[in-house]
């Protein structure tokens, strides 16, 4: 009998999850993916803040499976999916058939219908978004030490970052050590320790995803690194030259996206049912509606919990959908009955506030400050691939902890500076 063909769509956790766990099982698969690499996104925002380098948390999905002859790599994009046909269309107009087929293709920023914002304010979900952070970030300081006018070098000194969730905090937290600790002793022109950093949230705290005892941590340790925290206000207007907080315009150059995400067009490709953030609504065991060969994980799947509870859209959850799925098609492969609904195991919630503080929580026990931050990062270390990575992330963190330096400051692929 032929090996049943498996095509999976997306290099995330829950693809090379999901990969991995078929290893020796009687298929052929089939990895689509946009980027020659696997990101380990919980760490982007690092890059962005010049505290690692890329090489440091990508990897090239080609390197994962070169001893498995069963795996084929193909870089390219999936632009449709035709579930009668069992085939999927590429963007080059080339179709591939599968048996089975895994959506895990993740999720993109939401400017909640203005999407013209993102050029000015742009997310961080890849790479490239998290050079292109860095590059501003650094030449706003680059530009305020050449420039004449105070109005204009208070707002290139002023970075806006909008949405107090992890990823908000944390790039509030790094930028502000990195104007306060790192840079002041480099210029000459400008007192970097008096840049504006101001994190813009809708709701009333920051965390929400957190107890209120963590969150209210998280703000106080943001308020002592001199974060402007602005809550009950959303942004109205993000442009060339600031942001507008409710009915407040700031002046403003440097401005981040971190306030929602919107995910692939799937639910589109499939025309099935998707939630407000257009993931497909699957069922227990992960599988579109009426599709039984098509299953949807991670960042592109809406999946409740016993309680209705939404799954976070976090590695760990996408690493363990993969990992279900993949038992799901040993099952069937093999005749033995399938393993029961998909149950979603919590492992703890975690985020940073700059580069010696963090709070986590695993239920029961919750964890804030300086030890916080340790656990946090051997957490991170662990979930590496490859004892390489291992060490040279941990390597750079020493060094960043004990000499306060930024070991990835380069401005890479010049963009021209606004003409004032």
């Amino acid at each position: 009998m032929q090996d049943r063909h498996i095509v999976v769509v997306g290099g995330g956790f829950g693809g090379l999850q999901l990969a991995n766990d078929l290893k020796g099982a009687p298929v052929r698969i089939t990895l689509i993916d946009r980027r020659n690499h696997h990101l380990f996104q919980p760490l982007l925002y690092q890059v962005a803040t010049t505290l690692l380098a890329t090489s440091e948390i990508a990897w090239p999905i080609r390197n994962f499976f070169r001893d498995r002859p069963e795996v084929t790599t193909l870089l390219a994009e999936v632009v449709d999916v035709d579930s009668s046909a069992h085939t999927v269309t590429l963007k080059n107009g080339d179709t591939i058939g599968y048996d089975t087929l895994v959506l895990a293709t993740g999720a993109t920023h939401a400017y909640f219908g203005h999407d013209e914002w993102e050029p000015v304010a742009p997310g961080l979900k890849t790479l490239e978004d998290a050079t292109t952070i860095r590059r501003r970030v650094l030449l706003a300081f680059e530009q305020a030490e050449l420039e004449k006018d105070p109005a204009i070098r208070e707002a290139l000194l002023t970075f806006a970052i909008v949405g107090a969730g992890p990823t908000g905090v944390e790039l509030a937290g790094i930028i502000a050590e990195l104007a306060r600790k790192t840079l002041p002793k480099e210029f000459r022109n400008i007192d970097t320790s008096k840049a504006r950093i101001i994190l813009v949230e809708a709701g009333p705290r920051v965390l929400a995803s957190f107890v209120e005892e963590l969150s209210d941590y998280a703000q106080k340790a943001l308020e002592r690194l001199g974060v402007e925290i602005h809550f009950g206000k959303p942004v109205t207007s993000c442009t060339a030259e600031g942001v507008t907080i409710g009915d407040t315009f700031v002046p403003c150059r440097t401005i981040v996206w971190a306030a929602g995400v919107q995910a692939s067009p799937a639910a589109k490709w499939l025309d099935i049912p998707a939630d407000r953030a257009g993931r497909v609504v699957v069922d227990k065991e992960l599988r579109a509606p009426g599709q039984p060969d098509i299953f949807v994980i991670g960042d592109t799947a809406a999946v409740t919990r016993e309680d209705g509870s939404p799954v976070p859209g976090i590695a760990p959850a996408a690493k363990q959908q993969g990992a279900y799925v993949a038992k799901v098609i040993r099952a069937k492969l093999s005749g033995q009955p399938a393993p029961g609904p998909f149950h979603y195991r919590h492992q703890g919630s975690l985020a940073t506030i700059g580069k010696s503080a963090a709070i986590i929580d695993f239920g029961r026990i919750k964890l804030k400050g300086g030890i916080a931050w340790w656990v946090w990062g051997l957490a991170h270390i662990y979930f590496l691939i490859g004892t390489r990575w291992r060490i040279a992330v941990a390597w750079s963190w020493l060094w960043i902890y004990i000499s306060r330096q930024h070991s990835a400051r380069l401005i890479t692929q010049r963009e021209t500076m606004r003409e004032e």
